[in-house]
Formats: structure tokens, sequence, C-alpha cells
């Protein structure tokens, strides 16, 4: 058995489900930790597909009495069919630019150098929104909850999220910073961002899965057992960290995000413009 196969899907695992809910862009992560773990190969892009599949059952999990609520209810609320249009209308416009534009984004940003610079972007973006906020009063706001939304509301939360197209921004960040520009409490946006990531994720990763059934790479002997460690670890990882951030945004804003996409971006510049690290292209 291959113990070192096995502690770099165990690493990927935990990365994709620490980073996959927090403003610090998930794909980022696994692009730099998959370039420092020489597992980007095919194999590797197809262990990060499956495993993202982990993070959104651990979603799934922790929401479930809501989303039982929601599918139970559907027929004859209202507010049930609000909220599952809501999540339609919010993932059209990523998914539809990703359908079109995924292949050349790929071929040019998902490298170590585009994400480290996305990486300080966003944490601009981050402290831009956090100061906005100081200045709303949200105390009045109308929405107290991710049932308060209009369809308005997530159709302005599904065009902030494009921007997460671009690896290093974050999905997650790009909706819940999106979403506090637009107005909505951090609260709201941090859920909200939660559940449309069981649509966005979920599709993403069920039209990789395609690909992958297509042009089909081996999932056998070590590599299969790779694949259910970084599933599990993935699951649990990504649970914990719902479970915290939840807790987390009824009292702290995202500030803390920000220095450390700083940090980190300028530290990946850094080793690669002085060769510490050679990082692919």
């Amino acid at each position: 058995m291959d113990l070192i196969l096995l502690g770099k899907a165990v690493i990927l695992g935990v990365v994709e489900g620490l980073t996959e809910f927090l403003p610090i862009s998930s794909t980022g992560h696994l692009i730099l930790v998959g370039d420092l773990l020489n597992f980007n190969d095919e194999r590797g892009k197809a262990f990060e597909v499956i495993i993202q599949f982990g993070a959104i059952l651990a979603v799934c999990w922790e929401f479930r009495e809501k989303l039982w609520k929601v599918a139970s209810t559907f027929s004859k609320s209202a507010m049930s069919r609000r909220f599952v249009l809501n999540l339609i209308i919010a993932s059209i416009p990523a998914m539809g630019l990703a359908f079109i534009f995924g292949k050349h984004i790929k071929a040019v940003l998902f490298a170590p150098i585009p994400v480290a610079s996305a990486f300080i972007a966003g944490a601009l973006v981050i402290f831009w929104a956090e100061r906005r906020q100081k200045k709303i009063n949200l105390a009045k706001s109308h929405i107290q909850s991710v049932d308060d939304l209009t369809p308005l509301d997530a159709l302005k939360v599904g065009i902030a999220q494009c921007a997460a197209l671009i690896p290093g921004t974050s999905r997650s960040g790009a909706t819940i910073i999106g979403g506090m520009l637009f107005g909505l409490p951090r609260t709201v946006a941090t859920e909200f961002s939660f559940f449309l990531a069981i649509p966005v994720i979920g599709g993403a990763t069920a039209y990789e899965l395609l690909k992958l059934w297509k042009n089909p790479v081996s999932l056998s002997g070590d590599f299969a057992w790779a694949i259910v460690l970084g599933f599990i670890t993935a699951f649990i990882s990504a649970f914990v960290c719902v479970r915290w951030l939840i807790h987390y945004v009824a009292g702290h804003n995202f500030i803390p995000f920000a220095w450390y996409r700083i940090v980190f971006g300028v530290l990946v510049l850094i080793s690669a413009y002085s060769g510490l690290v050679a990082w692919s292209n």
C-alpha cells in the first residue's frame, strides 16, 4: 500500500473541507497544495473533484432539517418554493459562465501565481466590504433569514458568485462578501452561501464526473483507497468548519481572513520570484 499517496489524500481532504466554506478559496488552496505535493496530474484533478462531494454532504447533513422541511412542504408552501427558486436563480450566472469559459479559465488561471494574486485582490475586497458594513444599519433590514430573500436578492448574490470563477477568489467569499455589499446581514449571506454550494458545487462535481466517465482515470488499487480517505476527511473537516463558521459570524467579521489571504498570497509570490519553490506554470 502506498502510504505516501494516502498521506497526500488525507492532507488534501482536510484542505478541501476546511477551505470550501471559508472566504479563502478551496480551489486556490488545492491548486497550491497539490502543486507542492506533486499531485496535480489527471489523477489529482479527478481526486479533487470527487472529494468536493464530501464537503457538500457535510452541508446537507448540517442543514438536514431545513432541507427536509423544504422538500416535504414544497408543493404546499410558497416559502419553500421561493427558497428553491432563489437557489436556482443564484446558481445560473456562474454555472452559465463556467460552461462557456471554463476551459479557457482553467488553461490560463489555474496556476500558483494567478491564484496568489487573486488571494491578495480578494483580501482588499473583504476590507472594503467590512468597512461598508459598518456604515449600513442592518438592524432595520427586512432580511433576517434566508427565507426573507427575494429573487432579486438571489440574483445579486449569483452575479457576485461569478467572481469565484477566478481561482483564488473563493466561491464562499464571493457570495458572502457580495451579499454583504448588496446589503445582506453577514449571518444571512453566510447561510445562503452554504445552501448555494449544494447546487453549484454539486452540479460542477457531476459535470466533472461525467467528463471522467468519458475519459476514465484508473480508480483502482491504492488510488481508490486514497479517494475514500480524502472523501471522509473532507466530510469531517467541512462539517467541523461549517459548525464553527455559523457561530463565528454571529459576533465576528472577516478581517482576519483578509489578512490571512494577503500573507499567504505574498508568501507564494515571494517563493515563486525568489526561486525558493519551483511552482508549476
